[in-house]
C-alpha cells in the first residue's frame, strides 16, 4: 500500500493535543491507534487577530503497517523522542500536584527512545493508582497535556508506580487469553467490562494475532468496551 492509498484526514484544534483527539474520535478508535503529520501549527497571531489552529494529516496506524518500504520516509511516527525540557516539565509539573493529592512522592524522569518514562515512589502509592489505575492515567494525560502544550511535535508520556502498568498487563493478558478460549467453545462473542485506553489496547495487542478470533471496541468512554469475536 502506498501513502496515497492511506485513508487520511485532516484535523484542527487548538493545539497538536486537541487535534490528536479529535483525530480519534472521527476515526472511532483509541489515541495510540492513529499517527499523525502536523500540517501547520497554532499560531496566536498578532494582539489577537490572525490566530490560527493547529491542523494535523490523520491515519490508523494499521493502515500504515503495510506502507511500502520506500514511503516509510514520509510517514511520521507517532511520537518523537523527548528532550531533557519536557523531562523538566513532566517532573515541575508532578512536584506540584502530586502534595495536593496528600501523597509525598519520589519522582524520576527518563527520556528513552519511544517515550518520556516517569517512575514515582514512596509510601500510598495506591492513592496515585487509584481504581483500576484510573488516577494515575489521569495524572498521565494531564502530564502529558503540559509536556506537549504548543510543541510541533507529540512527545508520549508513560507513567508508573510500584510496576503497575506491567502487573496489569501480565493480569489482562491471561483475561484476554482466558475470554478467546470461551469464545472459541461456545461460538458466541463477549463484551468485556468497560477498560480505559491503555486496558484495551493490551487486549488487542494480546489477540491481534490469533489464529481464531479478532477483538474490536464498542461504546462512548467512559464505558467503552473491548469485543471479542469469532473470526469470519
Amino acid at each position: 500500500m502506498s501513502m496515497n492509498t492511506l485513508k487520511k484526514k485532516e484535523i484542527t484544534g487548538k493545539n497538536i493535543s486537541e487535534a490528536r483527539q479529535k483525530a480519534a474520535e472521527a476515526f472511532g478508535v483509541d489515541e495510540d491507534e492513529i499517527q499523525i503529520e502536523v500540517l501547520e501549527n497554532a499560531s496566536s497571531g498578532f494582539l489577537g487577530m490572525g490566530a490560527k489552529p493547529c491542523k494535523i494529516a490523520a491515519w490508523l496506524a494499521s493502515d500504515a503497517e503495510d506502507v511500502e518500504i520506500e514511503d516509510v520516509k514520509e510517514v511520521k511516527t507517532k511520537s518523537s523522542k523527548p528532550t531533557g525540557n519536557e523531562k523538566e516539565e513532566a517532573v515541575a509539573f508532578l512536584e506540584k500536584v502530586i502534595p495536593l493529592m496528600g501523597v509525598e512522592a519520589k519522582i524520576t524522569a527518563s527520556c528513552e527512545e519511544d517515550a518520556l518514562k516517569v517512575n514515582l515512589e514512596g509510601e500510598k502509592m495506591g492513592i496515585l493508582i487509584g481504581r483500576r489505575g484510573e488516577t494515575l492515567d489521569a495524572l498521565q494525560y494531564l502530564t502529558s497535556i503540559i509536556v506537549n502544550k504548543d510543541k510541533h511535535d507529540y512527545v508520549r508520556v508513560t507513567l508508573d508506580t510500584e510496576n503497575y502498568r506491567q502487573k496489569r498487563q501480565d493480569v489482562l493478558e491471561k483475561l484476554a487469553n482466558k475470554i478467546a478460549d470461551k469464545v472459541i467453545k461456545n461460538g458466541r462473542n463477549m463484551t468485556l467490562e468497560p477498560m480505559n485506553p491503555f486496558e484495551r489496547r493490551i487486549i488487542h495487542a494480546a489477540l491481534q494475532n490469533h489464529e481464531y478470533v479478532t477483538t474490536s471496541s464498542v461504546g462512548e468512554e467512559p464505558e467503552r468496551r473491548v469485543v471479542v469475536s469469532l473470526k469470519k
